[in-house]
Protein backbone atom coordinates (compact mmCIF):
# COMPACT_ATOMS: atom_id res chain seq x y z
CA UNK A 1 0.00 0.00 0.00
CA UNK A 2 1.38 3.41 -0.99
CA UNK A 3 1.80 5.98 1.80
CA UNK A 4 -1.04 8.40 2.39
CA UNK A 5 -0.63 11.60 0.41
CA UNK A 6 -0.28 14.79 2.44
CA UNK A 7 -2.22 17.95 1.63
CA UNK A 8 -0.87 21.40 2.40
CA UNK A 9 -2.03 24.99 1.97
CA UNK A 10 0.43 26.96 -0.15
CA UNK A 11 -1.72 29.96 -1.03
CA UNK A 12 -4.57 31.97 0.51
CA UNK A 13 -6.69 34.88 -0.70
CA UNK A 14 -9.77 36.62 0.62
CA UNK A 15 -12.28 39.43 0.55
CA UNK A 16 -13.97 40.08 3.89
CA UNK A 17 -15.76 42.74 5.95
CA UNK A 18 -12.55 43.26 8.00
CA UNK A 19 -9.86 43.07 5.36
CA UNK A 20 -9.01 42.08 1.81
CA UNK A 21 -5.43 40.92 2.23
CA UNK A 22 -3.86 38.42 4.59
CA UNK A 23 -1.98 41.13 6.47
CA UNK A 24 -5.01 43.41 6.81
CA UNK A 25 -7.22 40.51 7.88
CA UNK A 26 -4.76 39.29 10.50
CA UNK A 27 -4.25 42.81 11.85
CA UNK A 28 -8.00 43.35 12.12
CA UNK A 29 -8.32 40.18 14.20
CA UNK A 30 -5.45 41.29 16.44
CA UNK A 31 -7.09 44.68 16.94
CA UNK A 32 -10.58 43.24 17.46
CA UNK A 33 -12.11 45.33 14.66
CA UNK A 34 -15.75 45.04 13.65
CA UNK A 35 -16.83 44.87 10.01
CA UNK A 36 -20.53 45.23 10.79
CA UNK A 37 -22.35 48.24 9.30
CA UNK A 38 -25.81 49.78 9.34
CA UNK A 39 -27.89 48.97 6.24
CA UNK A 40 -30.23 52.01 6.01
CA UNK A 41 -32.34 50.73 3.10
CA UNK A 42 -33.30 47.58 5.02
CA UNK A 43 -35.63 49.77 7.12
CA UNK A 44 -37.75 50.23 3.98
CA UNK A 45 -38.70 46.54 3.95
CA UNK A 46 -41.88 46.00 5.94
CA UNK A 47 -41.42 43.52 8.76
CA UNK A 48 -37.62 43.41 8.44
CA UNK A 49 -35.99 43.11 11.86
CA UNK A 50 -32.33 43.08 10.81
CA UNK A 51 -30.71 46.48 10.38
CA UNK A 52 -26.99 45.65 10.22
CA UNK A 53 -24.77 43.45 8.07
CA UNK A 54 -21.14 42.81 7.16
CA UNK A 55 -20.06 44.03 3.73
CA UNK A 56 -16.85 44.12 1.70
CA UNK A 57 -16.29 47.85 1.31
CA UNK A 58 -12.96 48.03 -0.49
CA UNK A 59 -10.92 45.71 -2.63
CA UNK A 60 -13.67 44.67 -5.06
CA UNK A 61 -11.81 45.75 -8.17
CA UNK A 62 -13.73 43.89 -10.86
CA UNK A 63 -11.44 45.37 -13.51
CA UNK A 64 -8.68 43.11 -12.16
CA UNK A 65 -10.54 40.27 -13.88
CA UNK A 66 -10.46 40.25 -17.71
CA UNK A 67 -13.77 41.40 -19.20
CA UNK A 68 -14.35 38.17 -21.10
CA UNK A 69 -14.16 36.28 -17.77
CA UNK A 70 -16.21 38.61 -15.61
CA UNK A 71 -19.17 38.78 -18.03
CA UNK A 72 -20.44 35.53 -16.52
CA UNK A 73 -19.74 36.57 -12.93
CA UNK A 74 -22.13 38.30 -10.56
CA UNK A 75 -20.78 39.91 -7.40
CA UNK A 76 -20.38 36.51 -5.72
CA UNK A 77 -18.34 35.25 -8.67
CA UNK A 78 -16.18 38.35 -8.71
CA UNK A 79 -15.46 38.05 -4.98
CA UNK A 80 -14.53 34.39 -5.52
CA UNK A 81 -12.30 35.16 -8.50
CA UNK A 82 -10.43 37.94 -6.70
CA UNK A 83 -9.82 35.69 -3.70
CA UNK A 84 -8.67 32.82 -5.94
CA UNK A 85 -6.37 35.07 -7.94
CA UNK A 86 -4.74 36.26 -4.73
CA UNK A 87 -4.42 32.65 -3.54
CA UNK A 88 -2.55 31.38 -6.58
CA UNK A 89 -0.33 34.46 -6.58
CA UNK A 90 0.36 33.93 -2.87
CA UNK A 91 1.36 30.36 -3.75
CA UNK A 92 3.81 31.64 -6.36
CA UNK A 93 1.79 30.19 -9.24
CA UNK A 94 0.28 31.56 -12.44
CA UNK A 95 -2.76 30.37 -14.44
CA UNK A 96 -0.29 28.55 -16.71
CA UNK A 97 0.69 26.40 -13.70
CA UNK A 98 -2.97 25.52 -13.13
CA UNK A 99 -3.93 24.56 -16.67
CA UNK A 100 -4.35 20.86 -17.13
CA UNK A 101 -5.95 17.82 -15.45
CA UNK A 102 -3.63 17.99 -12.41
CA UNK A 103 -5.57 20.99 -10.99
CA UNK A 104 -9.20 21.36 -10.01
CA UNK A 105 -11.73 23.47 -8.14
CA UNK A 106 -13.87 22.75 -5.07
CA UNK A 107 -15.65 26.00 -4.33
CA UNK A 108 -19.14 26.66 -2.99
CA UNK A 109 -21.71 29.30 -2.16
CA UNK A 110 -25.18 29.38 -0.65
CA UNK A 111 -26.55 30.36 -4.05
CA UNK A 112 -25.40 32.19 -7.13
CA UNK A 113 -25.73 35.95 -7.54
CA UNK A 114 -29.07 36.89 -6.00
CA UNK A 115 -28.85 40.32 -7.63
CA UNK A 116 -28.51 38.76 -11.09
CA UNK A 117 -31.37 36.37 -10.39
CA UNK A 118 -33.53 39.27 -9.24
CA UNK A 119 -32.88 41.17 -12.47
CA UNK A 120 -33.81 38.13 -14.54
CA UNK A 121 -36.96 37.23 -12.62
CA UNK A 122 -38.30 40.78 -12.34
CA UNK A 123 -38.09 41.36 -16.07
CA UNK A 124 -39.59 38.00 -17.03
CA UNK A 125 -42.41 38.13 -14.48
CA UNK A 126 -43.24 41.84 -14.44
CA UNK A 127 -42.58 42.82 -18.05
CA UNK A 128 -43.29 39.39 -19.53
CA UNK A 129 -40.38 39.94 -21.86
CA UNK A 130 -36.92 38.62 -22.64
CA UNK A 131 -35.97 41.67 -24.70
CA UNK A 132 -32.79 43.23 -23.42
CA UNK A 133 -31.94 40.46 -20.96
CA UNK A 134 -28.28 39.51 -20.97
CA UNK A 135 -27.69 35.91 -21.97
CA UNK A 136 -24.97 35.72 -19.29
CA UNK A 137 -27.34 36.43 -16.37
CA UNK A 138 -28.05 32.76 -15.77
CA UNK A 139 -24.32 32.05 -15.62
CA UNK A 140 -24.15 34.62 -12.83
CA UNK A 141 -26.90 33.13 -10.69
CA UNK A 142 -26.61 29.39 -11.31
CA UNK A 143 -25.80 27.56 -8.09
CA UNK A 144 -22.36 26.45 -9.27
CA UNK A 145 -21.40 29.85 -10.65
CA UNK A 146 -18.33 30.26 -8.42
CA UNK A 147 -16.81 26.85 -9.17
CA UNK A 148 -17.57 27.00 -12.89
CA UNK A 149 -16.28 30.54 -13.33
CA UNK A 150 -13.11 29.82 -11.35
CA UNK A 151 -12.47 26.71 -13.43
CA UNK A 152 -12.69 28.64 -16.70
CA UNK A 153 -10.86 31.68 -15.29
CA UNK A 154 -7.92 29.51 -14.14
CA UNK A 155 -8.11 27.07 -17.05
CA UNK A 156 -8.16 23.96 -14.86
CA UNK A 157 -9.11 20.61 -16.40
CA UNK A 158 -9.26 18.48 -13.28
CA UNK A 159 -12.28 17.84 -11.00
CA UNK A 160 -14.70 20.72 -10.48
CA UNK A 161 -17.00 20.36 -7.47
CA UNK A 162 -19.51 22.96 -6.26
CA UNK A 163 -20.79 22.44 -2.71
CA UNK A 164 -24.05 24.32 -2.28
CA UNK A 165 -24.70 23.60 1.39
CA UNK A 166 -25.42 27.05 2.86
CA UNK A 167 -23.07 27.83 5.74
CA UNK A 168 -20.81 24.80 5.14
CA UNK A 169 -20.28 25.54 1.44
CA UNK A 170 -16.80 26.95 2.06
CA UNK A 171 -15.69 24.31 4.55
CA UNK A 172 -17.05 21.51 2.35
CA UNK A 173 -15.13 23.04 -0.54
CA UNK A 174 -11.92 22.76 1.48
CA UNK A 175 -12.76 19.29 2.76
CA UNK A 176 -13.67 17.92 -0.66
CA UNK A 177 -10.64 19.57 -2.24
CA UNK A 178 -8.45 17.92 0.39
CA UNK A 179 -10.04 14.56 -0.36
CA UNK A 180 -9.47 14.92 -4.12
CA UNK A 181 -5.75 15.31 -3.52
CA UNK A 182 -5.70 12.47 -0.99
CA UNK A 183 -7.34 10.20 -3.57
CA UNK A 184 -4.89 11.20 -6.28
CA UNK A 185 -7.56 12.82 -8.44
CA UNK A 186 -5.64 16.12 -8.45
CA UNK A 187 -2.38 17.64 -7.21
CA UNK A 188 -3.72 21.18 -6.82
CA UNK A 189 -7.19 22.38 -5.82
CA UNK A 190 -8.61 25.88 -5.53
CA UNK A 191 -10.90 25.42 -2.54
CA UNK A 192 -13.23 27.64 -0.53
CA UNK A 193 -16.46 29.58 -0.71
CA UNK A 194 -18.08 32.96 -1.32
CA UNK A 195 -21.23 34.97 -0.63
CA UNK A 196 -22.60 38.29 -1.86
CA UNK A 197 -24.69 40.67 0.19
CA UNK A 198 -28.35 41.07 -0.66
CA UNK A 199 -31.28 41.97 1.56
CA UNK A 200 -32.81 38.59 0.75
CA UNK A 201 -30.22 36.91 2.97
CA UNK A 202 -31.29 39.06 5.89
CA UNK A 203 -34.95 38.45 5.09
CA UNK A 204 -34.52 34.67 5.06
CA UNK A 205 -32.99 34.61 8.52
CA UNK A 206 -35.47 37.23 9.70
CA UNK A 207 -38.35 34.92 8.79
CA UNK A 208 -36.66 32.18 10.80
CA UNK A 209 -36.38 34.60 13.74
CA UNK A 210 -32.63 34.03 13.73
CA UNK A 211 -31.30 37.56 13.13
CA UNK A 212 -30.11 40.08 15.68
CA UNK A 213 -32.42 43.05 16.17
CA UNK A 214 -29.71 45.31 17.59
CA UNK A 215 -29.14 48.47 15.59
CA UNK A 216 -25.72 49.33 17.01
CA UNK A 217 -23.26 47.54 14.70
CA UNK A 218 -20.51 47.59 17.34
CA UNK A 219 -22.43 45.40 19.79
CA UNK A 220 -23.69 42.53 17.65
CA UNK A 221 -23.55 39.63 17.03
CA UNK A 222 -22.69 38.17 20.46
CA UNK A 223 -21.61 34.51 20.13
CA UNK A 224 -22.06 32.42 23.30
CA UNK A 225 -23.10 35.54 25.22
CA UNK A 226 -26.00 35.50 27.68
CA UNK A 227 -27.45 38.53 25.84
CA UNK A 228 -27.10 37.19 22.31
CA UNK A 229 -30.15 37.77 20.15
CA UNK A 230 -29.26 36.29 16.78
CA UNK A 231 -26.87 36.35 13.85
CA UNK A 232 -25.76 39.09 11.47
CA UNK A 233 -25.49 38.18 7.77
CA UNK A 234 -22.38 39.16 5.84
CA UNK A 235 -20.57 38.68 2.55
CA UNK A 236 -17.07 37.72 1.51
CA UNK A 237 -14.90 35.10 -0.13
CA UNK A 238 -12.02 32.91 0.89
CA UNK A 239 -9.83 30.65 -1.24
CA UNK A 240 -7.15 28.20 -0.17
CA UNK A 241 -4.78 26.78 -2.75
CA UNK A 242 -4.33 23.17 -1.68
CA UNK A 243 -1.36 21.21 -2.96
CA UNK A 244 0.10 17.74 -2.61
CA UNK A 245 2.95 18.02 -0.12
CA UNK A 246 5.76 16.46 -2.15
CA UNK A 247 4.89 18.62 -5.16
CA UNK A 248 4.92 21.75 -2.99
CA UNK A 249 8.19 20.76 -1.34
CA UNK A 250 9.85 19.96 -4.67
CA UNK A 251 9.10 23.41 -6.06
CA UNK A 252 10.20 25.13 -2.83
CA UNK A 253 6.77 26.51 -2.00
CA UNK A 254 6.05 28.27 1.26
CA UNK A 255 3.64 26.10 3.23
CA UNK A 256 1.07 27.91 5.36
CA UNK A 257 -0.29 24.77 7.03
CA UNK A 258 -1.15 21.12 6.52
CA UNK A 259 -4.71 19.81 6.48
CA UNK A 260 -4.55 16.82 8.80
CA UNK A 261 -8.19 15.84 9.04
CA UNK A 262 -11.70 16.43 7.75
CA UNK A 263 -14.95 15.22 9.24
CA UNK A 264 -18.49 15.61 7.92
CA UNK A 265 -21.86 14.50 9.25
CA UNK A 266 -25.59 15.16 9.19
CA UNK A 267 -27.87 15.59 12.19
CA UNK A 268 -30.73 13.83 10.43
CA UNK A 269 -33.33 15.30 12.77
CA UNK A 270 -34.26 18.89 11.82
CA UNK A 271 -33.88 21.20 8.84
CA UNK A 272 -32.72 24.29 10.76
CA UNK A 273 -31.89 23.39 14.37
CA UNK A 274 -28.38 22.28 15.28
CA UNK A 275 -27.93 18.99 17.08
CA UNK A 276 -25.05 18.17 19.46
CA UNK A 277 -24.92 14.52 18.43
CA UNK A 278 -24.42 15.35 14.75
CA UNK A 279 -21.85 18.04 15.53
CA UNK A 280 -19.92 15.61 17.69
CA UNK A 281 -19.88 13.06 14.85
CA UNK A 282 -18.16 15.56 12.53
CA UNK A 283 -15.59 16.56 15.17
CA UNK A 284 -14.79 12.96 16.01
CA UNK A 285 -14.61 12.14 12.29
CA UNK A 286 -11.96 14.81 11.76
CA UNK A 287 -9.96 13.53 14.73
CA UNK A 288 -10.12 9.96 13.35
CA UNK A 289 -9.09 11.11 9.89
CA UNK A 290 -6.09 12.89 11.41
CA UNK A 291 -5.30 9.98 13.80
CA UNK A 292 -5.35 12.45 16.68
CA UNK A 293 -6.70 12.34 20.21
CA UNK A 294 -8.79 15.32 21.39
CA UNK A 295 -5.83 16.41 23.56
CA UNK A 296 -3.85 17.24 20.39
CA UNK A 297 -6.17 20.14 19.51
CA UNK A 298 -4.81 23.37 20.99
CA UNK A 299 -7.40 25.84 19.65
CA UNK A 300 -10.95 25.64 18.28
CA UNK A 301 -12.43 28.17 15.87
CA UNK A 302 -16.13 27.81 16.66
CA UNK A 303 -19.01 28.28 14.24
CA UNK A 304 -21.07 30.06 16.95
CA UNK A 305 -23.40 32.43 15.12
CA UNK A 306 -25.05 33.89 18.27
CA UNK A 307 -28.35 32.07 17.85
CA UNK A 308 -29.86 30.46 20.93
CA UNK A 309 -30.19 26.88 19.66
CA UNK A 310 -27.03 26.87 17.56
CA UNK A 311 -24.66 28.09 20.26
CA UNK A 312 -26.27 25.76 22.79
CA UNK A 313 -25.81 22.66 20.62
CA UNK A 314 -22.24 23.58 19.69
CA UNK A 315 -21.23 24.21 23.30
CA UNK A 316 -22.66 20.84 24.33
CA UNK A 317 -20.91 18.92 21.54
CA UNK A 318 -17.59 20.73 22.04
CA UNK A 319 -17.66 20.14 25.79
CA UNK A 320 -18.49 16.46 25.28
CA UNK A 321 -15.34 15.94 23.18
CA UNK A 322 -12.86 18.41 24.69
CA UNK A 323 -14.17 19.38 28.10
CA UNK A 324 -13.42 23.00 28.98
CA UNK A 325 -9.66 23.09 28.59
CA UNK A 326 -9.17 24.00 24.91
CA UNK A 327 -9.11 27.72 24.01
CA UNK A 328 -12.09 28.55 21.80
CA UNK A 329 -13.40 31.62 20.03
CA UNK A 330 -15.83 32.60 17.28
CA UNK A 331 -15.08 35.21 14.62
CA UNK A 332 -18.74 36.07 13.97
CA UNK A 333 -18.49 39.03 16.36
CA UNK A 334 -15.81 40.53 14.11
CA UNK A 335 -17.42 40.08 10.71
CA UNK A 336 -20.83 38.49 11.11
CA UNK A 337 -21.87 35.28 9.42
CA UNK A 338 -20.46 35.20 5.90
CA UNK A 339 -22.62 32.16 5.09
CA UNK A 340 -21.11 30.31 2.10
CA UNK A 341 -17.74 31.99 2.72
CA UNK A 342 -17.64 31.32 6.47
CA UNK A 343 -15.78 28.00 6.41
CA UNK A 344 -13.10 29.40 4.10
CA UNK A 345 -12.60 32.75 5.83
CA UNK A 346 -12.52 31.13 9.26
CA UNK A 347 -10.06 28.49 8.05
CA UNK A 348 -7.77 31.23 6.75
CA UNK A 349 -8.00 33.00 10.11
CA UNK A 350 -7.17 29.76 11.90
CA UNK A 351 -4.07 29.29 9.74
CA UNK A 352 -2.97 32.89 10.32
CA UNK A 353 -3.26 32.33 14.07
CA UNK A 354 -1.16 29.15 13.83
CA UNK A 355 1.60 30.98 12.02
CA UNK A 356 1.48 34.36 13.74
CA UNK A 357 1.34 33.13 17.33
CA UNK A 358 -1.94 34.59 18.52
CA UNK A 359 -5.52 33.50 19.18
CA UNK A 360 -8.38 35.85 18.32
CA UNK A 361 -10.99 36.50 20.99
CA UNK A 362 -14.76 36.34 20.58
CA UNK A 363 -15.73 39.95 19.99
CA UNK A 364 -18.85 41.07 21.93
CA UNK A 365 -18.69 38.06 24.26
CA UNK A 366 -18.83 39.78 27.63
CA UNK A 367 -20.86 37.37 29.78
CA UNK A 368 -20.73 33.72 28.70
CA UNK A 369 -24.19 32.24 28.96
CA UNK A 370 -24.26 30.27 32.25
CA UNK A 371 -26.91 27.97 30.79
CA UNK A 372 -24.46 26.66 28.17
CA UNK A 373 -21.84 24.00 28.76
CA UNK A 374 -18.66 25.73 30.03
CA UNK A 375 -15.86 26.27 27.51
CA UNK A 376 -12.45 27.95 27.63
CA UNK A 377 -13.59 31.15 25.90
CA UNK A 378 -11.00 33.71 24.83
CA UNK A 379 -12.47 36.93 26.22
CA UNK A 380 -11.78 40.64 25.93
CA UNK A 381 -8.73 40.67 23.68
CA UNK A 382 -6.60 38.39 21.50
CA UNK A 383 -4.14 36.18 23.30
CA UNK A 384 -0.47 35.81 22.40
CA UNK A 385 -0.13 32.06 22.27
CA UNK A 386 1.65 29.80 19.80
CA UNK A 387 -0.18 26.61 18.92
CA UNK A 388 0.61 23.98 16.32
CA UNK A 389 -2.72 22.20 15.82
CA UNK A 390 -6.15 23.80 15.51
CA UNK A 391 -9.70 22.90 14.49
CA UNK A 392 -12.28 24.89 12.53
CA UNK A 393 -15.96 23.86 12.79
CA UNK A 394 -18.94 24.92 10.66
CA UNK A 395 -22.61 23.92 10.52
CA UNK A 396 -25.48 24.55 8.11
CA UNK A 397 -29.18 24.18 7.39
CA UNK A 398 -30.13 20.61 6.68
CA UNK A 399 -28.13 19.51 9.71
CA UNK A 400 -24.84 19.52 7.80
CA UNK A 401 -21.68 19.64 9.93
CA UNK A 402 -18.00 19.94 9.01
CA UNK A 403 -14.78 19.90 10.98
CA UNK A 404 -11.30 20.67 9.64
CA UNK A 405 -7.96 20.21 11.40
CA UNK A 406 -4.92 22.31 10.45
CA UNK A 407 -1.35 21.82 11.63
CA UNK A 408 1.63 24.12 11.42
CA UNK A 409 4.45 22.69 9.31
CA UNK A 410 8.01 23.27 10.45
Amino acid sequence: MSPRRRVVVTGMGLRSPIGNSLSEYGQALREGRSGIRVMPHWAEIEGMRARVAGTVEDGVNAAAIPRNSRRSMGRVGILAALAAQDAWQDAGLTPDDLRGPHAGVAFGSTAGSVQAEQEFILQVLQRRSLIGLQSSLYLQFMTHTCAANLAVFAGVQGPVIAPCSACTSGSQGIGVGYQQILLGQADIMLAGGAEEMHFVAGAIFDLLRATSGRQDPTTTPRPFDADRDGLVVSEGAGCLLLEEYERARHRGARIHAEISGYGASCNGVHMTNSDPVGIRLAIEGALRDASLAPEAIEYINAHATATDVGDRAEAEATHAVFGEGVPISSLKGHMGHTLGAAGALESIATILMLNDGFLAHTRNLERPDPELRPLAHILGAPRDQRVSCAMNNNFAFGGINTSLIFRRVG
